[in-house]
């Protein structure tokens, strides 16, 4: 088994890449949250890595940036 810092680095990677792509479309972490039915401590937890995402979340993340779930890994 490998350990929990691999883990989180794949966390900060996903959150990284949900920030970019919330950036290049010009909307705050408050609208990502909204357009996605989620709350945004949820979304501020997710970009700064402290979030063990489950997969409803990343298709609802895709789906309020307009991506496929495969441009946010």
């Amino acid at each position: 088994m490998g350990s929990a810092a691999p883990q989180r680095d794949h966390r900060i990677a996903l959150g990284d890449r949900v920030r970019e792509l919330r950036l290049s479309r010009g909307i705050s972490q408050e609208q990502l949250a909204h357009l996605a039915g989620l709350d945004r401590t949820y979304v501020s937890g997710v970009e700064r890595g402290h979030r063990n995402i489950g997969i409803d979340n990343v298709y609802k993340l895709a789906d309020a940036l307009g991506v496929p779930v495969s441009d946010l890994f």
